[in-house]
């Protein structure tokens, strides 16, 4: 056998091992690789231990102290650059100047200038082409799911990473499995050894998007730019309306992403994020309570995700795959004095932070953490009748049944949101468009289901306790398949949640028009409901009793370094 055949049956071999997790990585990668990942391990756990340090869960210092002084990194304009020409105004307030630092050559330069800053992206061509892949392990809705299935990845010994170039993907770790012959090596083992769906993106780039700015006449444009203010203030605007700029507080980081663009990144102290975040969530005029428990809850949430964008080198985002963020603009007193009189709280279930998932509206039932997610269930994400007064034993008429089901959403009174537009919902949709949704999804997802022309039936299958649709049967001219969970309101517009059922509609014709989408609720229904929080804190219950009815079992307490994030 020649040595470079043997070299990769050698490889083959090392990474059928890895799969079935009889190996460790090291056996996989040259000397330097395992140099470079120890002292990627040492850096990692530094970044950790001083992130604990600031939070309280350290012997470091005390708890509140800490909260005041930690920041985190949002990214608030995630792929700039995705555009052939995009442009994007950073402002100084009044009376204030922006400071932008950045590395010419080997030297640090720092520019002052009184006037805005418009930053462009152009097109530019390679001087040859360049070759961007890497080994796609899945594609979901929402990150839970994603990092559900990147646990499995790791349990069967393969490094991988979470990415969102669009919608959430678990990549094989780039900088691990970082040669061609490594990355195919990989794909044929997993290919050869499960029936999951994984594949090699590859692109080949003929241009990548620089970035660039003019200061007094000349043009700079390094990869990387620190923006700050005098007075930690700076406006930033997508748009060329005056009227649209967005007020940010601390300063700003334009970097590099995983996706060959860029990412302006807010680094903000954590109750300054906050003001950015209550009044867009749930809005000024909720009673206080209601404000109240939301700044707990968004403090609780980005605690426990400062995880979900370490691919790209920041913590959170600003929509609503994370939790909107919008900046100082909404801020208003009522909001300011809600998370000020909340300052530190966090909800806890046995010392350790809760995931504090919350949505607009649940249709009158609160949903499991796995109705709508893979992963493990909390023990205080379950089944809750969202009323004052429980009228619907959840016990005894499970909302599994599906006559109980059509029943119970077809109830109108009595529930916290019986007064919320989107509380109940009726929704025909025609049977082309049902197609070309359905259609678009699978091809996202590099499904063999999405080659079919038209769809026979349909039906709920499977329901939850909280009467989610976990298993949704689909019968097309190729094959029958099942969507389950979250993928249903990714592969229909009608839905707005997954507490629904079908009704096919023939509008007096032999042959099936569409369906009826009849259901409740906005959003994926776990947790506090945002509409039913503010219904309870109108009957005078205060922020923890509306918080321990939403999440049973669960405690608020100060940050401090016995709680495990």
């Amino acid at each position: 056998m020649r040595q470079k055949d043997r070299a990769a049956k050698q490889l083959e071999n090392q990474i059928q091992r890895r799969i079935r997790g009889q190996k460790t990585l090291n056996y996989l990668l040259p000397l330097r690789y395992q140099v470079a990942m120890k002292f990627s391990l040492c850096r990692f756990s530094h970044a950790v231990l001083t992130t604990f340090c600031l939070l309280g869960l350290t012997a470091a210092s005390g708890p509140e102290s800490n909260i005041q002084g930690m920041e985190l990194k949002i990214g608030i304009v995630q792929r700039f650059g995705s555009e052939p020409k995009a442009r994007l105004q950073l402002e100084p307030t009044k009376g204030d100047r922006l400071k932008l630092k950045f590395k010419a050559g080997n030297k640090q330069q720092t520019l002052v200038t009184k006037n805005h800053v418009l930053l462009e992206t152009v097109m530019q061509a390679l001087p040859q082409p360049d070759v961007e892949e890497m080994v796609v392990l899945g594609t979901y809705r929402t990150f839970e799911t994603a990092e559900d299935s990147a646990n499995k990845w790791r349990s069967q010994g393969i490094e991988v990473e979470i990415a969102q170039p669009e919608r959430w993907q678990v990549w094989a770790k780039r900088d691990v499995y970082s040669t061609p012959l490594l990355r195919r090596l990989l794909l044929q083992n997993i290919q050869a050894s499960t029936k999951e769906k994984v594949y090699l993106d590859t692109k080949v780039l003929k241009q990548v998007p620089r970035v660039s700015w003019v200061v007094d006449g000349k043009r700079y444009s390094p990869d990387n730019l620190e923006i700050s203010t005098d007075k930690n203030l700076i406006r930033v605007n997508k748009s060329e309306k005056p009227e649209n700029a967005r007020l940010y507080a601390g300063q700003l980081n334009l970097q590099p992403n995983a996706y060959g663009t860029y990412t302006l990144v807010n680094q903000v102290p954590l109750e300054t994020y906050l003001r950015g975040v209550v009044p867009y969530e749930i809005g000024t005029d909720a009673p206080t309570a209601a404000l109240e428990a939301q700044a707990i809850l968004a403090r609780t949430y980005a605690l426990r995700n400062l995880r979900r964008f370490a691919a790209d080198n920041y913590q959170l985002c600003a929509d609503t795959h994370c939790q909107v963020y919008y900046g100082l603009n909404g801020a208003a007193a009522k909001t300011d004095k809600a998370i000020a009189s909340t300052r530190g709280k966090v909800v806890t279930y046995k010392n350790e932070l809760v995931d504090a998932l919350y949505s607009s509206t649940t249709g009158g039932v609160t949903a499991s953490f796995s109705d709508v997610w893979n992963g493990d269930d909390r023990p205080y994400l379950r089944p809750v009748l969202d009323a004052a007064i429980n009228f619907w034993d959840l016990s005894k008429q499970s909302l599994a049944d599906e006559k109980n089901f059509q029943k119970f959403i077809n109830i109108q009174q009595g529930f916290n949101e019986s007064k919320w537009d989107a509380f109940r919902w009726h929704k025909e949709t025609r049977l082309e468009d049902i197609i070309k949704d359905l259609q678009k999804f699978l091809q996202v997802k590099n499904s063999p289901y999405a080659k079919f022309k038209t769809i026979q039936a349909m039906a709920v299958v499977k329901r939850s306790e909280s009467g989610r649709i976990l298993e949704l049967a689909v019968k097309t001219d190729k094959s029958t398949f099942i969507l389950h969970k979250d993928e249903v309101r990714s592969a229909f517009a009608a839905p707005t949640s997954t507490l629904f059922y079908l009704e096919p509609l023939n509008k007096g014709k032999s042959e099936l028009w569409g369906y009826a989408f009849i259901g409740g609720g906005l959003g994926h229904g776990v947790g506090l409901s945002q509409t039913g929080a503010q219904n309870l804190a109108k009957l005078g219950w205060s922020s923890p009793k509306i918080i321990q009815f939403y999440y049973p079992g669960t405690q608020i307490q100060i940050i401090n370094k016995e709680i495990k994030l």
